[in-house]
Protein backbone atom coordinates (compact mmCIF):
# COMPACT_ATOMS: atom_id res chain seq x y z
CA UNK A 1 0.00 0.00 0.00
CA UNK A 2 1.33 3.32 -1.15
CA UNK A 3 1.94 6.67 1.50
CA UNK A 4 -1.30 7.85 -0.98
CA UNK A 5 -3.30 4.87 0.12
CA UNK A 6 -2.51 5.13 3.64
CA UNK A 7 -4.00 8.47 3.69
CA UNK A 8 -7.21 7.93 2.05
CA UNK A 9 -8.18 5.53 4.43
CA UNK A 10 -6.90 7.45 7.51
CA UNK A 11 -9.29 10.64 5.79
CA UNK A 12 -12.23 7.79 5.82
CA UNK A 13 -11.74 7.58 9.34
CA UNK A 14 -11.11 10.57 10.68
CA UNK A 15 -12.52 13.67 8.18
CA UNK A 16 -11.17 16.68 8.17
CA UNK A 17 -12.01 20.59 7.03
CA UNK A 18 -10.07 22.01 3.98
CA UNK A 19 -10.28 24.67 2.37
CA UNK A 20 -9.51 25.09 -1.44
CA UNK A 21 -8.98 28.72 -2.93
CA UNK A 22 -9.61 28.63 -6.69
CA UNK A 23 -12.39 25.68 -6.37
CA UNK A 24 -14.09 26.23 -9.32
CA UNK A 25 -10.96 26.10 -11.64
CA UNK A 26 -9.63 23.48 -12.83
CA UNK A 27 -7.52 22.06 -10.53
CA UNK A 28 -9.11 23.20 -7.18
CA UNK A 29 -12.65 21.19 -8.29
CA UNK A 30 -10.65 18.05 -9.05
CA UNK A 31 -9.34 18.24 -5.52
CA UNK A 32 -12.52 18.90 -4.46
CA UNK A 33 -14.14 16.00 -6.34
CA UNK A 34 -11.40 13.97 -4.12
CA UNK A 35 -12.04 15.50 -0.92
CA UNK A 36 -15.78 14.57 -1.33
CA UNK A 37 -15.45 11.36 -2.09
CA UNK A 38 -13.08 10.77 0.87
CA UNK A 39 -16.47 11.75 2.91
CA UNK A 40 -14.06 15.30 4.04
CA UNK A 41 -15.81 18.74 4.78
CA UNK A 42 -14.81 21.24 2.01
CA UNK A 43 -15.05 25.07 2.19
CA UNK A 44 -14.16 26.77 -1.38
CA UNK A 45 -13.24 30.06 -1.99
CA UNK A 46 -13.44 31.61 -5.83
CA UNK A 47 -14.06 34.66 -7.13
CA UNK A 48 -14.93 32.95 -11.17
CA UNK A 49 -12.05 34.96 -12.72
CA UNK A 50 -10.97 31.98 -14.08
CA UNK A 51 -12.97 29.03 -12.92
CA UNK A 52 -16.52 28.33 -13.56
CA UNK A 53 -19.95 27.50 -11.83
CA UNK A 54 -19.67 24.47 -14.47
CA UNK A 55 -16.99 22.81 -12.80
CA UNK A 56 -19.05 23.13 -9.67
CA UNK A 57 -21.69 21.79 -11.20
CA UNK A 58 -20.23 19.09 -12.36
CA UNK A 59 -18.51 17.59 -9.25
CA UNK A 60 -21.64 17.60 -7.59
CA UNK A 61 -22.98 15.33 -10.19
CA UNK A 62 -19.83 12.91 -9.40
CA UNK A 63 -20.37 12.94 -5.77
CA UNK A 64 -23.51 11.50 -3.41
CA UNK A 65 -26.13 14.28 -2.16
CA UNK A 66 -24.72 13.93 1.26
CA UNK A 67 -21.07 14.18 0.24
CA UNK A 68 -22.06 17.03 -1.60
CA UNK A 69 -24.18 18.50 1.49
CA UNK A 70 -20.59 18.60 3.16
CA UNK A 71 -19.39 21.71 0.76
CA UNK A 72 -19.96 25.26 1.35
CA UNK A 73 -19.47 27.67 -1.13
CA UNK A 74 -18.18 31.58 -0.77
CA UNK A 75 -18.26 33.62 -3.47
CA UNK A 76 -15.15 35.52 -2.63
CA UNK A 77 -11.85 37.12 -3.83
CA UNK A 78 -8.64 36.43 -2.06
CA UNK A 79 -7.35 40.13 -2.81
CA UNK A 80 -10.31 40.52 0.17
CA UNK A 81 -9.00 39.64 3.69
CA UNK A 82 -11.92 39.99 5.19
CA UNK A 83 -12.78 37.13 2.22
CA UNK A 84 -9.79 34.82 3.53
CA UNK A 85 -10.76 34.86 6.83
CA UNK A 86 -14.15 34.58 6.84
CA UNK A 87 -13.15 30.99 4.85
CA UNK A 88 -11.56 29.97 7.94
CA UNK A 89 -14.80 27.87 9.28
CA UNK A 90 -16.73 25.29 7.80
CA UNK A 91 -20.38 26.17 10.20
CA UNK A 92 -18.27 26.33 13.54
CA UNK A 93 -15.83 23.71 12.47
CA UNK A 94 -12.44 25.45 12.08
CA UNK A 95 -10.38 24.57 8.39
CA UNK A 96 -7.73 22.26 9.56
CA UNK A 97 -6.15 22.19 5.87
CA UNK A 98 -5.70 24.92 2.98
CA UNK A 99 -4.98 23.97 -0.42
CA UNK A 100 -4.05 27.86 -2.14
CA UNK A 101 -4.72 27.21 -5.95
CA UNK A 102 -5.86 30.32 -6.40
CA UNK A 103 -4.08 32.66 -8.78
CA UNK A 104 -3.76 34.31 -12.35
CA UNK A 105 -2.09 32.02 -14.49
CA UNK A 106 -0.42 32.30 -18.01
CA UNK A 107 2.96 34.06 -18.46
CA UNK A 108 1.25 36.08 -21.48
CA UNK A 109 -1.41 37.39 -19.32
CA UNK A 110 1.36 38.30 -17.09
CA UNK A 111 3.11 39.91 -19.46
CA UNK A 112 0.12 41.68 -20.89
CA UNK A 113 -1.27 43.01 -17.44
CA UNK A 114 1.60 42.71 -14.48
CA UNK A 115 -0.70 44.54 -11.57
CA UNK A 116 -3.72 42.26 -12.10
CA UNK A 117 -1.18 38.85 -11.92
CA UNK A 118 0.92 40.67 -9.37
CA UNK A 119 -2.67 41.88 -7.11
CA UNK A 120 -3.97 37.80 -7.17
CA UNK A 121 -0.97 36.29 -6.82
CA UNK A 122 1.31 38.41 -4.18
CA UNK A 123 -1.45 40.29 -2.40
CA UNK A 124 -4.28 37.61 -2.62
CA UNK A 125 -1.41 34.92 -1.36
CA UNK A 126 -0.23 37.06 1.20
CA UNK A 127 -3.27 37.43 2.87
CA UNK A 128 -4.13 34.05 2.71
CA UNK A 129 -0.82 33.39 4.72
CA UNK A 130 -2.46 35.88 7.21
CA UNK A 131 -5.76 34.29 7.27
CA UNK A 132 -4.55 30.98 7.47
CA UNK A 133 -1.64 31.85 10.24
CA UNK A 134 -4.63 33.59 12.61
CA UNK A 135 -6.90 30.85 12.28
CA UNK A 136 -3.68 28.49 13.13
CA UNK A 137 -4.81 25.95 10.33
CA UNK A 138 -2.79 22.55 11.09
CA UNK A 139 -1.21 23.40 7.20
CA UNK A 140 -0.65 25.51 4.52
CA UNK A 141 -0.17 23.50 1.06
CA UNK A 142 0.09 26.50 -2.36
CA UNK A 143 0.35 25.86 -5.55
CA UNK A 144 3.96 27.18 -6.72
CA UNK A 145 5.11 26.75 -10.49
CA UNK A 146 8.20 25.56 -12.55
CA UNK A 147 8.43 29.12 -14.17
CA UNK A 148 10.45 29.92 -10.98
CA UNK A 149 13.32 27.79 -12.65
CA UNK A 150 13.50 31.10 -15.07
CA UNK A 151 16.45 30.95 -17.25
CA UNK A 152 18.20 28.06 -15.42
CA UNK A 153 19.69 25.75 -17.90
CA UNK A 154 19.92 22.58 -16.04
CA UNK A 155 17.69 19.11 -16.77
CA UNK A 156 16.28 18.15 -14.81
CA UNK A 157 14.87 20.54 -12.65
CA UNK A 158 16.40 20.54 -9.00
CA UNK A 159 14.48 22.35 -6.91
CA UNK A 160 17.18 24.44 -5.11
CA UNK A 161 19.15 25.32 -8.35
CA UNK A 162 16.66 28.34 -9.91
CA UNK A 163 17.46 30.77 -12.60
CA UNK A 164 16.22 34.41 -13.19
CA UNK A 165 12.54 34.68 -13.33
CA UNK A 166 11.44 35.06 -17.46
CA UNK A 167 8.00 36.58 -16.68
CA UNK A 168 6.11 38.91 -14.11
CA UNK A 169 4.19 35.40 -13.62
CA UNK A 170 6.94 33.80 -12.95
CA UNK A 171 8.06 36.65 -10.24
CA UNK A 172 5.18 36.72 -8.74
CA UNK A 173 5.02 32.27 -8.26
CA UNK A 174 8.67 32.89 -6.93
CA UNK A 175 7.50 35.81 -4.26
CA UNK A 176 5.08 33.25 -3.05
CA UNK A 177 7.85 30.73 -1.75
CA UNK A 178 9.68 33.69 -0.27
CA UNK A 179 6.52 34.51 1.75
CA UNK A 180 5.84 31.00 2.65
CA UNK A 181 9.56 30.44 4.05
CA UNK A 182 9.45 33.87 6.21
CA UNK A 183 5.74 32.78 7.44
CA UNK A 184 7.57 29.33 8.08
CA UNK A 185 10.69 31.06 9.92
CA UNK A 186 8.84 33.86 12.09
CA UNK A 187 5.74 32.13 12.83
CA UNK A 188 6.31 28.41 13.31
CA UNK A 189 3.76 28.23 10.34
CA UNK A 190 3.95 24.59 8.28
CA UNK A 191 4.03 25.19 4.51
CA UNK A 192 5.01 23.58 1.54
CA UNK A 193 4.74 24.84 -1.92
CA UNK A 194 4.21 22.48 -4.97
CA UNK A 195 6.08 23.32 -8.11
CA UNK A 196 3.44 21.98 -10.67
CA UNK A 197 4.63 21.32 -14.74
CA UNK A 198 1.88 21.59 -17.15
CA UNK A 199 -0.89 20.02 -15.37
CA UNK A 200 -3.45 18.83 -17.78
CA UNK A 201 -6.81 16.71 -17.58
CA UNK A 202 -10.72 17.07 -17.19
CA UNK A 203 -11.98 20.62 -16.67
CA UNK A 204 -9.18 22.64 -18.18
CA UNK A 205 -10.53 25.61 -20.35
CA UNK A 206 -10.19 25.55 -23.86
CA UNK A 207 -11.04 28.59 -23.81
CA UNK A 208 -9.74 32.53 -23.99
CA UNK A 209 -6.32 34.09 -25.13
CA UNK A 210 -4.40 32.30 -21.93
CA UNK A 211 -5.93 28.86 -22.58
CA UNK A 212 -3.16 25.94 -22.07
CA UNK A 213 -2.05 24.06 -25.04
CA UNK A 214 -3.97 20.53 -24.55
CA UNK A 215 -7.36 21.60 -24.59
CA UNK A 216 -6.54 24.68 -26.89
CA UNK A 217 -5.06 21.94 -29.03
CA UNK A 218 -7.93 20.02 -28.47
CA UNK A 219 -10.77 22.11 -29.35
CA UNK A 220 -9.05 22.76 -32.34
CA UNK A 221 -8.61 19.37 -33.25
CA UNK A 222 -12.15 18.37 -32.60
CA UNK A 223 -13.40 21.44 -34.83
CA UNK A 224 -10.87 20.92 -37.76
CA UNK A 225 -9.49 24.23 -36.65
CA UNK A 226 -5.90 24.97 -37.11
CA UNK A 227 -3.51 23.93 -34.53
CA UNK A 228 -0.86 26.90 -33.88
CA UNK A 229 2.76 25.74 -32.20
CA UNK A 230 4.74 28.13 -31.21
CA UNK A 231 8.29 27.59 -31.96
CA UNK A 232 9.45 24.61 -34.38
CA UNK A 233 7.84 22.14 -32.27
CA UNK A 234 10.70 20.99 -30.26
CA UNK A 235 10.01 22.54 -26.97
CA UNK A 236 9.37 20.19 -24.37
CA UNK A 237 7.04 20.16 -21.37
CA UNK A 238 6.79 17.55 -18.28
CA UNK A 239 3.32 17.29 -18.82
CA UNK A 240 1.76 16.13 -15.72
CA UNK A 241 -1.76 14.70 -15.31
CA UNK A 242 -4.45 16.31 -12.90
CA UNK A 243 -4.68 13.29 -10.65
CA UNK A 244 -1.11 13.37 -9.69
CA UNK A 245 -1.21 17.02 -8.66
CA UNK A 246 -4.30 16.06 -6.29
CA UNK A 247 -2.09 13.64 -5.25
CA UNK A 248 0.86 15.46 -4.17
CA UNK A 249 -1.52 18.38 -2.51
CA UNK A 250 -2.90 15.96 -0.24
CA UNK A 251 0.71 14.00 0.68
CA UNK A 252 1.88 17.58 1.11
CA UNK A 253 -1.41 18.37 3.43
CA UNK A 254 -1.06 15.87 5.88
CA UNK A 255 3.18 15.26 5.85
CA UNK A 256 4.05 14.82 9.38
CA UNK A 257 8.03 14.70 9.00
CA UNK A 258 9.93 17.69 10.01
CA UNK A 259 12.20 17.25 7.09
CA UNK A 260 9.39 16.81 5.12
CA UNK A 261 7.80 20.87 5.91
CA UNK A 262 8.39 24.04 5.10
CA UNK A 263 9.93 22.65 1.41
CA UNK A 264 9.18 22.80 -2.45
CA UNK A 265 8.62 20.34 -4.25
CA UNK A 266 8.56 19.74 -7.97
CA UNK A 267 4.79 18.10 -9.38
CA UNK A 268 5.32 16.03 -12.55
CA UNK A 269 6.44 13.14 -13.85
CA UNK A 270 9.52 13.28 -14.53
CA UNK A 271 9.91 13.22 -18.36
CA UNK A 272 9.71 15.77 -21.35
CA UNK A 273 7.24 15.67 -24.26
CA UNK A 274 7.83 18.00 -27.29
CA UNK A 275 5.13 20.04 -28.25
CA UNK A 276 5.00 18.07 -32.12
CA UNK A 277 4.82 14.80 -30.27
CA UNK A 278 1.89 16.23 -27.68
CA UNK A 279 0.12 17.30 -31.31
CA UNK A 280 0.40 13.81 -32.54
CA UNK A 281 -0.41 12.30 -29.40
CA UNK A 282 -3.67 13.73 -28.46
CA UNK A 283 -4.76 13.34 -32.35
CA UNK A 284 -4.06 9.46 -31.97
CA UNK A 285 -6.41 9.78 -28.38
CA UNK A 286 -8.94 10.82 -30.40
CA UNK A 287 -9.06 9.30 -33.31
CA UNK A 288 -9.54 5.57 -31.09
CA UNK A 289 -12.72 7.90 -29.86
CA UNK A 290 -14.43 8.72 -34.00
CA UNK A 291 -12.97 10.36 -36.76
CA UNK A 292 -11.50 13.61 -36.73
CA UNK A 293 -10.37 16.13 -39.81
CA UNK A 294 -6.50 16.29 -40.46
CA UNK A 295 -4.91 18.36 -38.72
CA UNK A 296 -3.05 21.78 -39.83
CA UNK A 297 -0.24 22.04 -38.26
CA UNK A 298 0.95 26.00 -38.14
CA UNK A 299 3.93 26.66 -36.89
CA UNK A 300 4.77 30.82 -35.27
CA UNK A 301 7.37 32.71 -33.77
CA UNK A 302 8.08 31.69 -30.19
CA UNK A 303 6.47 33.01 -27.20
CA UNK A 304 7.94 35.84 -25.10
CA UNK A 305 8.87 34.49 -21.86
CA UNK A 306 8.70 31.30 -22.69
CA UNK A 307 11.45 28.23 -21.74
CA UNK A 308 12.65 26.03 -24.26
CA UNK A 309 12.63 23.18 -22.43
CA UNK A 310 11.31 22.25 -19.23
CA UNK A 311 11.63 18.20 -17.19
CA UNK A 312 11.39 17.46 -13.32
CA UNK A 313 13.23 15.90 -10.93
CA UNK A 314 10.78 14.11 -8.74
CA UNK A 315 13.17 11.97 -5.97
CA UNK A 316 12.62 15.06 -3.16
CA UNK A 317 8.81 14.72 -3.43
CA UNK A 318 9.27 10.99 -3.69
CA UNK A 319 11.39 10.46 -0.33
CA UNK A 320 10.27 13.05 1.28
CA UNK A 321 6.63 13.06 0.64
CA UNK A 322 5.83 9.20 -0.58
CA UNK A 323 4.59 10.84 -4.25
CA UNK A 324 4.41 7.83 -6.54
CA UNK A 325 2.82 9.93 -9.81
CA UNK A 326 0.18 7.24 -11.27
CA UNK A 327 -0.11 8.26 -14.33
CA UNK A 328 2.28 8.83 -17.14
CA UNK A 329 1.51 11.55 -20.18
CA UNK A 330 -0.01 8.83 -22.62
CA UNK A 331 -2.10 7.14 -19.75
CA UNK A 332 -3.08 10.88 -18.68
CA UNK A 333 -4.45 11.51 -22.60
CA UNK A 334 -6.38 8.42 -22.89
CA UNK A 335 -8.39 9.60 -19.18
CA UNK A 336 -8.36 13.62 -20.89
CA UNK A 337 -9.51 12.77 -24.16
CA UNK A 338 -12.82 11.04 -23.79
CA UNK A 339 -13.89 14.27 -21.42
CA UNK A 340 -13.14 16.72 -24.19
CA UNK A 341 -14.82 14.97 -26.32
CA UNK A 342 -17.96 14.72 -24.83
CA UNK A 343 -17.77 18.09 -23.53
CA UNK A 344 -16.72 19.83 -26.77
CA UNK A 345 -19.69 18.32 -28.83
CA UNK A 346 -22.16 19.87 -26.61
CA UNK A 347 -22.80 24.13 -27.85
CA UNK A 348 -23.34 25.49 -24.39
CA UNK A 349 -20.48 23.46 -22.68
CA UNK A 350 -17.62 25.58 -23.89
CA UNK A 351 -19.20 29.57 -23.37
CA UNK A 352 -18.31 30.99 -19.85
CA UNK A 353 -20.39 30.78 -17.33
Amino acid sequence: MTRYDQLQQQLRNEPRVWLITGVAGFIGSNLLEVLLKLDQKVVGLDNFATGHRRNLTEVSSLVTPEQWSRFHFIEGDVRELQHCKDAMLWEDSPVDHVLHQAALGSVPRSIADPIATNAANVTGFLNMLVAARDASVRSFTYAASSSTYGDHPDLPKVEDRIGRPLSPYAVTKYVNELYADVFARSNGFRTIGLRYFNVFGPRQDPNGAYAAVIPKWTSNLLNGEPVYVNGDGETSRDFCFVANAVQANILAALADSDEALNQVYNVAVGDRTSLIELVRAIQSELLLLGEIPEPQVVFREFRPGDVRHSQADISKARRLLGYNPQYRVAEGLAATMAWYKSMLSKKDSVSNQ
